[in-house]
């Protein structure tokens, strides 16, 4: 660096830690040296999220919040979103880029949850980094379901209808809830106000703040890897970790070939099945909200589905409570439950290349009943399918709540000393 601008620098750092950040997360942050694919995807969604903030503003920046006909009897927000999509420079692709980016998230979300189930990344001391990221998860939720709204199609109010009126069936407290979520007696533009009010402020701030406390939890303590190994056990004279590398260029530089594919398959989608077979955006949501025709069959976003599922396997009433109220527990519990990982395995190993085959038969299972659930969450109820819905409902929880046994009981084999290249 030159002389001025080491002063410079050497200026800023008097009053603001620049350089010690830096060092801190980035150039003098040793992160594993055995970083497969999988890591790709804690990257991807902070990419997704930059995406969804920047193309967020724009929309706004044309968007109304308001539920009256305009001269054309169409609803006013949902004539704004068709003028974005129809008059505005780049509309269309500003709006393609934060529908797909909604789904794009939680797919990459999905997966990097995933990816901490394989390798035992909630484990000691790392639970906390955990609970940052299921929170996230629940608040990504919120705001999805809050932006789901904002187009003011027959799909958005529909939705929206049948999800805040499963609040109502709390016992005491539902009804008086239902009303204080929309603002009145019915899903109205009360209820569109106030979800974009808490799309666009409110819950971002949270799910940034949320981010920023999971990202600062993770280099407090450090990254996982594959083989669950703790790699600031072995260090060398200096204090550097003998299996770590700086991440600063070495994984942002990795990053790169992920952020490169990623984007690929992004521009993909949004330029050529912006809609995804209606998985992304309905058909129904194409036509402007009517309270007085209802869709033939409601079902919420795909990312919402397994839950859903879930929601819907419950049919009977227990200890003089409908079924309803328990199917809304049983779909809450389906989330949280998620949080309570670091205290529900109690393998002596963290990831799955040295654990047993029952937890991987478990692990293979969980997989294939949550996306059976996901597939059911989008098509009617049948009999049948409600069955099949029920089934694997009871194996998703079994999952999590076995677990302390299955875990302790599983044949595992011993962790190596140092990471491994596989």
């Amino acid at each position: 660096m030159t002389t001025k601008s080491q002063a410079v620098l050497d200026w800023i750092d008097e009053r603001f830690p620049l350089t010690s950040t830096w060092k801190a997360h980035l150039s003098e942050y040793y992160a594993p040296k055995n970083f497969n694919f999988w890591y790709f995807f804690g990257s991807l969604a902070l990419l997704v999220l930059v995406i969804q903030i920047l193309t967020g503003i724009f929309l706004v920046m044309h968007y109304k919040p308001d539920a009256s006909l305009n001269a054309s009897g169409v609803p006013v927000a949902f004539a704004s979103v068709e003028y974005i999509m129809r008059e505005v420079p780049g509309g269309w692709l500003i709006r393609y880029l934060h529908s797909t980016g909604a789904s794009a998230f939680f797919i990459v979300v999905y997966l990097h949850m995933f990816r901490g189930l394989l390798y035992g990344s909630y484990r000691k001391p790392r639970e906390l980094i955990w609970i940052f990221g299921t929170l996230i998860f629940l608040v990504l939720m919120a705001e999805a379901f809050m932006g789901y709204l904002l187009p003011w199609g027959q799909m958005s109010f529909w939705g929206a209808q049948v999800i805040v009126n499963l609040f109502s069936a709390i016992p005491v407290i539902g009804p008086d809830l239902s009303l204080v979520i929309r603002g009145d007696y019915v899903v109205s533009d009360a209820t569109l106000n106030r979800f974009f009010s808490f799309h666009v402020i409110a819950v971002p701030l949270v799910l940034i703040g949320l981010v920023v406390a999971h990202i600062v939890a993770l280099h407090e303590v450090g990254s996982n890897n594959p083989d669950g190994v703790e790699i600031k056990k072995k260090k060398d004279a200096n204090g550097i970790p003998l299996d770590g590398i700086p991440f600063h260029p070495y994984y942002t530089v990795k990053d790169i070939v992920g952020v490169v594919a990623f984007l690929f398959f992004f521009s993909a989608v949004v330029f050529f099945a912006p809609e995804a077979g209606g998985y992304f955006l309905e058909f129904n949501n194409f036509l402007p909200a009517d309270p007085l025709t209802t869709p033939p069959h409601i079902a919420p976003v795909w990312y919402f589905t397994p839950f859903y599922s879930i929601l819907r396997a419950v049919t009977y009433p227990l200890f003089g409570l409908d079924a309803k109220f328990w199917g809304v527990v049983a779909m809450g519990a389906s989330v949280v439950i998620i949080a309570f990982l670091p205290w529900l395995d109690r393998s002596p190993v963290k990831s799955i290349r040295y654990k047993g085959p029952i937890f991987k038969l478990a692990v293979a299972v969980f997989v294939v009943c949550f996306f059976i659930l996901g597939y059911l969450g989008v098509l009617p109820p049948t009999p049948g399918r409600t069955l099949v819905s029920q089934i694997c409902s009871v194996l998703y929880f079994a999952f999590f709540l076995l677990m302390p046994w299955y875990s302790k009981l599983d044949k595992c084999k011993a962790e190596p000393e140092r990471v491994t290249f596989k």
